[in-house]
């Protein structure tokens, strides 16, 4: 079985987010996985400039682990590339990186 995990974030739901980012958190804080990877999509990539609990969740996140990404596609879709990378969210097109993370062994958790 796998000890790596791939959490993908799209909910516009903040008690959701907040759940998905805290147990992302927790899991590298504590030892549960060994690896654990975040990418934000759309409406999780919204809420992150709104909501200052599900945003201080992915800062903590980064002070240990490397950056979160966020769907450029979306983003510069939705005029949000720059404002997610002035609070330190990579913006790369994702597509290719979540097949490849799956390939690699990751299992997906969506929230």
């Amino acid at each position: 079985m796998s000890n790596k995990i791939l959490i993908v974030l799209s909910t516009s739901d903040a008690g959701k987010a907040q759940t998905g980012a805290m147990y992302a958190l927790n899991a590298l804080k504590y030892g549960w996985m060994e690896d654990v990877k975040i990418i934000l999509f759309g409406p999780a990539q919204d809420l992150l400039l709104k909501d200052e609990k599900f945003q201080s969740l992915i800062l903590e996140y980064q002070e240990i682990e490397e950056n979160v990404i966020a769907c450029k596609f979306i983003s510069d879709r939705d005029e949000k590339s720059e404002e997610l990378g002035k609070i330190g969210i990579q913006v790369k097109y994702v597509g290719e990186m979540i097949s490849n993370y799956i390939k690699d062994g990751y299992v997906p958790m969506v929230w």
